[in-house]
């Protein structure tokens, strides 16, 4: 086998392959046997039809075949003999073959070169002070209040701004774009039991408000609203939608009082200053953890720009779909439909370039550092982390072993955990300065 290798640059890589004349034709005769043993022409017996014919009544078969046996073996044979790691499967065309000929082909491919990570002492790292201000303590708190916050019914009067008012509702488009795409009589009405809604909050429909202030308990009304061209909600916008609506109940927000009866009712305080201890508290660790974040961040963007090669595409590729997956499963999880969240996806992916060439970039300094210092995670390591794994998914941790095992998901633990020994030790020696 003769191969050819050329470099394109620092990461793309072309090899010309061509594979002897004799080997083709051993591989071709083998799989034209295959072929005749099972192949049905007019006029002969199942396996007594020659060589020649069924080369040429299946030529097309036979040679893709072929070539998918060869190639790939070959293509791997030639990586091995240079050492070469594909980030990718690497891409083949300007095949040729022909029986009594070589089988000559391309294949390209990226690559990550040699990378020196450097002096690991060289890392200087800005660390933002801790520190807890009281009106941080003061917003927290109130916060607190505003979650405590009971609905108590009101009687005596009607509905006013900042009450919450319980409605059946029904909703639909009369006129307007969504009505012209429908033919008429078959756009529903679209009907909600129950739901309740603050008279006054910045999400209401333009007018809704003004038709709910003044409503009792057990009124009905029917009213009309038109949604500007420019309304948030594009469904709706430039459309006029009947509203149908019955009044359930009507509620007041009652926010407690901040004192020491709110805070034993909320928790295990003696008083309030106690619960305002416990605030101070937490808003130091969270302020201490926020502190450790914006290091490691500082650490990842010093790792990147030791990278000094365009980085291979298909890493990059890889992380910005796996950012967008992340963001998607988020959306998923707060019961955001993401084909209805009104996202540019095309302006999203491109936000996501660039930090997802900062992360490929450190990624890979780390990784190597990691080779270099040995760095592996134990089995208590991978243990401890599956058990993690279990608890933030609710299942038992055998079963989610089980299933990373099932998936090929053991190895990206183990990098994830061999990534993070590494970005410790770089820690330990880096040198932390709080400004």
């Amino acid at each position: 086998m003769k191969t050819e290798f050329t470099d394109i640059s620092d990461t793309q890589k072309k090899i010309t392959i061509e594979i002897p004349s004799e080997v083709v034709d051993t591989k071709i005769d083998r799989v034209t046997s295959d072929f005749g043993r099972s192949a049905k022409i007019p006029g002969f017996r199942p396996g007594k039809v020659p060589a020649k014919i069924i080369q040429q009544r299946f030529r097309e078969q036979i040679l893709h075949e072929v070539t998918h046996d060869l190639i790939p073996k070959a293509v791997e044979e030639a990586l091995r003999e240079r050492d070469f790691d594909p980030v990718d499967t690497p891409d083949i065309h300007d095949v040729v073959i022909n029986k009594g000929s070589a089988l000559t082909f391309t294949a390209t491919f990226e690559t990550v070169p040699p990378i020196d990570p450097g002096d690991y002492e060289t890392f200087t790292l800005r660390r933002p002070p801790i520190s807890v201000e009281e009106d941080a303590i003061d917003k927290a708190l109130n916060q607190l209040l505003e979650r405590s916050a009971r609905f108590d019914p009101v009687s005596g009067r009607l509905a006013e701004h900042g009450d919450s008012i319980v409605l059946d509702l029904t909703r639909e488009v009369v006129s307007g774009p969504k009505s012209t795409e429908v033919p008429p009589g078959q756009l529903k009405p679209d009907t909600h039991k129950g739901v309740t809604i603050e008279i006054g909050a910045v999400a209401n429909p333009p007018g809704f408000d003004d038709e709910m202030i003044g409503l009792d308990v057990n009124d009905v009304k029917d009213f009309t609203l038109s949604y500007p061209v420019d309304h948030a909600t594009s469904e709706l916008a430039g459309t006029t939608v009947r509203y149908d609506v019955k009044v359930k109940a009507i509620k007041r927000r009652i926010v407690p009082e901040l004192d020491d009866e709110f805070a034993k009712d909320i928790g295990d305080f003696e008083n309030l200053d106690a619960l305002r201890t416990r605030v101070s508290e937490d808003l130091k660790k969270e302020a201490e953890q926020d502190a450790d974040r914006q290091v490691r961040a500082e650490l990842v963007k010093q790792l990147a720009e030791r990278v000094t090669f365009d980085l291979p595409e298909a890493l990059v590729s890889r992380e910005v779909d796996r950012r967008v997956e992340e963001f998607v499963r988020r959306l998923l999880e707060q019961q955001v439909d993401p084909k209805k969240a009104n996202i540019n996806w095309e302006e999203f992916r491109e936000q996501q370039r660039k930090p997802a060439q900062e992360a490929v970039c450190s990624a890979l300094v780390i990784d190597e550092i990691a080779r270099r210092e040995s760095l592996s995670p134990s089995e208590q390591d991978l243990e401890s982390e599956l058990a993690r794994y279990a608890e933030r998914a609710g299942r038992p941790a055998a079963a989610v072993r089980a299933k990373l095992e099932q998936d090929g998901g053991i190895a990206r633990v183990e990098i994830g955990l061999r990534r993070e020994k590494a970005m410790n030790l770089l820690l330990s020696r880096a040198k932390i300065v709080t400004v």
